[in-house]
């Protein structure tokens, strides 16, 4: 598997992105989705990762950076195909380790407090990520939960 910076110009990227944004309005209600569009992946303050097996995308992940030593991390996707392969750890593991060269203290994300969010939840966790309150713009909302990571 290799993880490379992405640009997001891929059909299959876009077509991955479409499908995580799709599930997130299937599964949350409109108010909670919070996950970033095209447009707003590509910010000048959002690096995003995907990762292959050949010419086959397994997964994407992206950092958003929320002051200097503070990131959210956003858009953790695996491709159904790709799932239970440890295709997220990967991509979580690329994430920090390239939050912490960049200096930040911090990583958090928001997730989903829906059963379809438990997996994710559970990687999350088992990479150290405790419960926190909501950061940066978030609101107590039923619908998320938040986890942050020191690093």
């Amino acid at each position: 598997m290799r993880i490379e910076v992405d640009d997001l110009s891929r059909p299959q990227v876009q077509a991955l992105l479409t499908e995580h944004l799709a599930d997130m309005h299937a599964t949350s209600p409109a108010e909670s989705v919070h996950a970033l569009d095209l447009s707003g992946l590509r910010g000048p303050d959002v690096s995003v990762w995907t990762a292959w097996e050949a010419q086959v995308l397994l997964g994407i992940a992206a950092l958003k950076e929320l002051s200097p030593d503070h990131a959210e991390l956003k858009s953790m996707r695996t491709t159904e195909a790709a799932r239970g392969q440890g295709v997220a750890s990967r991509l979580l593991g690329h994430a920090l380790d390239n939050a912490r060269r960049r200096g930040f203290a911090k990583v958090s994300l928001e997730t989903g407090t829906q059963d379809y969010f438990a997996a994710a939840r559970r990687l999350y966790v088992r990479h150290g990520f405790v419960e926190c309150p909501p950061f940066g713009d978030y609101v107590l909302d039923p619908s998320s939960t938040f986890f942050s990571l020191s690093l």
